[in-house]
């Protein structure tokens, strides 16, 4: 016995070492005998009463009820920022066609025609130093009128 202990701590020089033979190391080693109470819970341990089962498959009901319900919340919330990005799409597309025509409208006003127009087919003037009546706004965003306005 002496010798084959020797024989597990050899030195192997170089890059293989021996493969060892674990069946026979095992083998030579004297198995341990289960008392019988240890043996009995084993195999209690083995078998599965029934309030078992239907505890595990209840367990597995609501865990799959879960994961299912977690699925569809994905899969709802994948669906909407779809949904949203082609909204914002849009509203892009839609704000870069209005700043195109906003640009082509204002590109398209001819001011000294408009002034000509004014003043020499409608009669328009400017205004003169008594007809421009200055008011405060305190506060509100918004101005009532509570009489005409002078001529």
């Amino acid at each position: 016995m002496a010798a084959s202990r020797r024989r597990q701590y050899y030195y192997t020089d170089g890059n293989t070492a021996r493969q060892l033979d674990v069946r026979r190391i095992n083998e030579n080693e004297p198995r341990k005998r289960l008392s019988n109470e240890a043996r009995k819970n084993r195999e209690r341990a083995y078998h599965m009463d029934l309030g078992y089962v239907v505890f595990l498959a209840l367990a597995l009901f609501v865990a799959g009820y879960v994961l299912i319900g977690y699925i569809q919340m994905q899969a709802d919330l994948t669906s909407q920022i779809e949904t949203i990005a082609a909204l914002e799409s849009e509203l892009n597309s839609l704000r870069l066609a209005n700043d195109e025509e906003l640009t082509r409208i204002n590109s398209s006003i001819n001011l000294e025609e408009i002034k000509r127009i004014a003043i020499g087919e409608l009669g328009m003037v400017y205004a003169t130093e008594g007809q421009i009546v200055n008011y405060t706004n305190e506060g509100s965003d918004y101005v009532r009128q509570l009489g005409d306005i002078p001529r």
